[in-house]
């Protein structure tokens, strides 16, 4: 199914409904609340008020980027912005679920994940810049390139995570548990139509790849519902691959990193994949480059102002005593994150266009020379426009 369609508003679309089989993992509730869980509550024994300032941390620094990001797109200092607003504890928490062995495959919009592994926002900049082809190198910090394919980045990950079953044939299962590797996936409710999917499940569950395929369903795929895109709720379909299938409250960080630690553990013990669906909420565009008032309408987005992730954190830690000081210098420290964001992006360099040509194949290429050559021609008649100009202007 294709995801670019338009679609037209509707009132069908205003609430914050999330569909049939609605019932999701939740342990912090919108008004701040911890909710137990027998299944997954032992998960987050260990996280404490202070991790939970941390998690909240994270995400006030991944809104903020979003924020500059987007700024400095509509002031043309980047090509492209690729907004995650909504999506912050979905992000965190999957990030924050993996240790530093694990591999990630993000699609193009997991910013938050990048600040979870360590990618400096700077590197990630030059991406939607259009100086880099990737901007980090994921052997440092585990976490792959950006893809920008739909879908893409699910049949990487199975491979990859299909090379470390191999490696990891002969181990006994407490080394598995202890020093195991596992992937994690990402991808959305848009790409969940793309064959590419289903391939890479059906694949990863043959072969028992520790690979966790981890879905936000924002509910939209550009302008194109959710409803449009799958009839019943996307983790009722890890069944039809002979995998567990988790569907969690997006926007509660601690339920997201119980249930994604939990799955990543079964992987890393060589019990195989796992499907997790993150029900979430896209707060802003698909890109800069989309506008979501052509498809959807206000009273929808603002259904979901109650649910923002943020929002439930930040009550639950008002609540527990943590005193204003601490939101107060979280936001001076953005604001100096935030600067030291946009000079790094006014000093990027532009290069020329003939680096475009350089890093299309590994060695030279005669089609790519040969074309490289008509744009050098067609820059030197330019040249000599100049110089016929000049001359004219010396005789008159």
């Amino acid at each position: 199914m294709q995801t670019e369609g338009q679609a037209q508003p509707t009132d069908a679309v205003q609430k914050p409904t999330i569909g049939p089989g609605s019932e999701f993992i939740q342990l912090l509730d919108p008004s701040g609340a911890r909710v137990d869980d027998p299944t997954y509550g032992s998960w987050v024994e260990d996280i404490d008020d202070e991790a939970l300032k941390g998690f909240y941390r994270d995400m006030v620094l991944a809104r903020r980027v979003d924020d500059e990001g987007t700024a400095l797109q509509r002031q043309g200092e980047l090509v492209l912005w690729v907004p995650l607003k909504g999506q912050e504890a979905a992000q965190v928490g999957a990030g924050r679920a993996t240790r530093q062995r694990d591999r990630l495959f993000p699609t193009y919009r997991e910013h938050a994940v990048a600040i979870t592994r360590g990618v400096k926002i700077e590197q990630l900049l030059r991406v939607f810049r259009g100086i880099s082809h990737s901007g980090w190198d994921p052997e440092e910090t585990g976490f792959q390139l950006y893809t920008m394919v739909l879908a893409a980045q699910t049949l990487h990950a199975v491979g990859y995570g299909w090379g470390i079953a191999l490696d990891e044939k002969e181990w006994d299962q407490s080394k598995k548990a202890e020093e195991g590797e596992a992937v994690l996936a990402f991808f959305g409710d848009g790409s969940s139509s793309e064959g590419d999917v289903h391939e890479s499940m059906v694949f990863a569950n043959s072969f028992d790849a520790p690979v966790v395929f981890f879905c936000q369903n924002n509910q939209w795929a550009i302008s194109v519902p959710f409803e449009v895109q799958s009839k019943v709720p996307l983790v009722e379909r890890a069944a039809g691959y002979g995998m567990p299938g988790i569907r969690v409250d997006g926007n509660d960080v601690l339920a997201v990193l119980a249930v994604t630690r939990w799955a990543l553990d079964r992987a890393r013990r060589g019990e195989g994949p796992a499907l997790i669906e993150a029900v979430t909420y896209r707060r802003g565009a698909h890109t800069t480059a989309d506008d979501p008032t052509k498809y959807r309408t206000r009273d929808e987005e603002h259904g979901w102002d109650e649910r923002d992730p943020m929002l439930r954190v930040e009550r639950y830690l008002r609540e527990h005593g943590t005193d204003q000081q601490f939101f107060d210098d979280l936001d001076a420290e953005a604001d100096t994150m935030a600067k030291e964001l946009r000079a790094a992006a006014l000093a990027f360099p532009t290069p020329g266009l003939e680096t475009a040509f350089q890093n299309v194949y590994a060695t030279a290429h005669p089609l790519v020379q040969e074309e490289l050559e008509q744009y050098r021609e067609y820059q030197a008649g330019f040249a000599d426009a100049d110089e016929s100009n000049g001359n004219q202007g010396a005789h008159a």
